[in-house]
């Protein structure tokens, strides 16, 4: 599965830039380089890890120099693709970066594809794939607190929780074999009580990791937020609030907002993603309705609803309807406007929601805020969010392969139980165990490689 030929591709972003960085990797990444740049030294002579200045050539005209750049020579194995790996530190730019990266290619070097040199990290045995899929978390990482838990992951915080159990595992696996091979020993038994046993140890560590399943894929992908509300409650001023810029047009005419208007905020390291709704009435106006159409549609794959009130107003039947939502989705109901002299029948709206927290605001007079922020973190955590240095377990991919290898292990056990022949427990067992391996990459096949790293930016 590993190429053994040279790949190249812009590692930084493109556009202009004070510097850009050209990776190239493979076994004549020093040899190609060498071929266009010009300096005190060959490339070929210097040592490993070394910088070097000087200026990159075409190669079909030496004396036309493309760029002045500095060097860095890695010697495989100690590089991140354990291959030799060169980078060339160029000026940033459209024109000049592009113009060195053909002719590294002309000089034999071909496009890295998306992913492909963490994938040549991960195949060469320098990662697993956990902490390969953890560099793309740490690249999309929105929050402080996001990127220490994928720092966390690369530096293989879930596979040294892995590996045990899989070893646990392949003990149980080799005293069933011994019990098939020699059965004049008469120890199947002994074999049903071990599977129990240590099955159920394997079964709570796998359940254990499960529980930080929820709250790890919050902190990787953040929380959908959609804020919902009548217009003219203060939706659009409460998104400038909690993004503390005018990034949404407010005023006292109902209806100014007729789009969906989305924002990543950081609310105590964890990542919203804010959705200010078009407010949601009747309304002949054709653009306006589409608009309360899409915000409707938000509502459905919102995590967290926050519906805003007007204390300045009586219960709508359109507030009322909105309130009912607190029945199937985590929701917070804000009471907006407290400035104003109050006609709002708070106690109606308690008896409404239940127990849905309930937060008092005034945008104009900057309050409640805090108040919003605190209720968001108890509602998702409880209240407080745990040490950094502790293991959530975030990726789709690892939880769907943990939930299965739990089913795996329960049947084991139920089987153990019940006296089934050791040979068909042995089945289950056998089954977690390649589950798990899934998780790091030790049993997974070439297509979910390839698909996992494609998904990688362009030179990552």
């Amino acid at each position: 599965m590993v190429d053994s030929d040279t790949i190249a591709a812009i590692s930084t972003p493109i556009g202009e830039g004070g510097i850009a960085i050209i990776r190239v990797s493979g076994p004549d990444s020093i040899e190609i380089v060498d071929k266009l740049y010009r300096g005190k030294q060959a490339l070929s002579t210097v040592d490993s890890h070394t910088i070097h200045y000087g200026h990159i050539v075409r190669l079909a005209d030496e004396t036309e120099r493309l760029d002045e750049v500095m060097v860095s020579v890695m010697k495989s194995p100690k590089t991140f693709t354990r291959e030799d790996v060169v980078e060339i530190n160029c000026h940033g730019g459209l024109v000049s970066v592009k113009r060195i990266l053909e002719e590294v290619l002309r000089a034999g070097a071909r496009l890295a594809e998306p992913g492909e040199f963490t994938k040549r990290a991960f195949l060469n045995g320098r990662i697993d794939l956990s902490q390969a899929e953890a560099v793309i978390d740490l690249i999309r990482a929105k929050t402080d607190r996001a990127a220490k838990q994928a720092v966390g992951q690369m530096e293989g915080k879930l596979s040294r929780m892995i590996k045990p159990l899989r070893q646990r595992i392949l003990e149980l696996l080799a005293a069933i074999e011994v019990n098939i091979d020699y059965p004049e020993y008469d120890a199947e038994q002994v074999t049903h009580d071990l599977v129990t046993k240590e099955g159920e140890q394997v079964r709570l560590e796998i359940q254990r990791l499960l529980q930080t399943a929820r709250q790890g894929k919050i902190l990787r992908e953040g929380i959908n937020t959609a804020i919902i509300g009548r217009p003219n409650v203060g939706k659009s001023s409460l998104l400038n609030a909690l993004v503390q810029e005018n990034k949404a047009i407010v005023t006292d005419i109902p209806g100014t907002t007729r789009d969906v208007i989305e924002e990543y905020i950081n609310v105590r390291g964890v990542a919203l993603k804010l959705i200010d709704t078009a407010g949601i009435r009747e309304t002949d106006d054709v653009v306006e309705r589409i608009g309360v159409e899409r915000s409707e549609r938000a509502l459905e794959t919102a995590d967290l609803l926050l519906i805003v009130l007007n204390f300045a107003e009586p219960l709508s039947a359109e507030d009322t309807r909105l309130l009912q939502l607190c029945d199937r989705q985590k929701a917070i109901v804000i009471v907006n406007k407290i400035d104003l002299p109050q006609k709002l029948d708070l106690s109606k709206v308690r008896e409404m929601i239940g127990d849905a927290p309930l937060i008092h605001t005034s945008m104009r007079e900057e309050q409640g805020i805090d108040e919003l922020e605190e209720a968001i973190v108890q509602l998702f955590f409880g209240g407080e969010l745990a040490a950094d240095d502790a293991v959530y377990v975030s990726n789709v991919r690892h939880i769907h392969l943990l939930e299965q290898a739990e089913e795996s292990i329960v049947e084991a056990i139920a089987g153990a139980e019940n006296g089934i022949p050791i040979d068909m427990v042995q089945i289950d067992l056998q089954r977690t165990w390649e589950l798990l391996g899934e998780i790091i990459g030790d049993a997974v096949s070439e297509d979910l490689i390839d698909q996992l790293f494609s998904q990688f930016c362009l030179g990552k």
